[in-house]
């Protein structure tokens, strides 16, 4: 059997780049979807080393054809997707009285919209067992007003993995919302790797008990 494949979308050099790695150590293949290519260029031989055969597409993930096509150009040339990561949001440092309509849709669109546009693109390589998470945030409870766009982002990224984990569910595929509870940090348990350790966690778990939220408190 080929290796797993994990997809990670908003590839970058906090979370999202120490979730590659994470995968990487375990045995997963890696495909990487963002925006800067100098931190794609910057990742790739870093998971090379830890053995993983790494795949990569520098696309705008709000621009709804790019993402698509990049995500089933992995799945085509993998023939499978075992686990979607979505790690995109937006922080606009705009308070509920200063953020204009136009502002907050553009940042919905990036920190939610862009997780349907692409697991749209990966179902048909998700198979039983296959699973999709996200980074959630505190913001989803206690936002922060001077940057109000955020806590509607990742309010709504939460309840759009809850409907996903119910729609998918049946198919033996299931979502994960990562609730971090604290700002990250070059140390202690909010660092970028420790997260990365509890989204792998989230992920690792079989379908007796599932939970479509998880919590990490540090």
């Amino acid at each position: 059997m080929s290796r797993p494949v994990v997809v990670v979308v908003g590839a970058g050099p906090g979370v999202s780049g120490s979730v590659a790695r994470r995968f990487a150590e375990e045995g997963y293949d890696v495909a990487l979807l963002g925006q800067d290519q100098e931190v794609i260029d910057a990742l790739v031989p870093d998971l090379e080393a830890r053995g993983a055969t790494v795949g990569h597409t520098v696309a705008d993930v709000t621009d709804e054809q790019a993402a698509r096509d990049a995500v089933r150009r992995f799945g085509d040339h993998t023939g499978r997707i075992d686990v979607l990561h979505f790690n995109p949001s937006a922080f606009r440092e705009k308070d509920p009285l200063q953020l204009t309509v136009d502002e907050l849709l553009e940042d919905v669109a990036l920190g939610v919209g862009a997780l349907l546009t692409v697991v749209q693109a990966a179902r048909p390589y998700l198979s039983s067992g296959a699973r999709i998470s996200v980074t959630g945030s505190m913001a989803a409870d206690r936002p922060w007003e001077g940057a109000a766009s955020l806590g509607v982002q990742k309010a709504g990224v939460r309840n759009l993995v809850h409907s996903l984990d119910k729609t998918l569910a049946p198919d033996g595929i299931r979502a994960v919302s990562v609730t971090v509870r604290g700002a990250l940090a070059r140390e202690g348990a909010f660092t970028p790797d420790r997260v990365a350790d509890a989204i792998w966690a989230a992920v690792a778990r079989d379908d007796d008990g599932w939970t479509s939220e998880v919590t990490y408190s540090g």
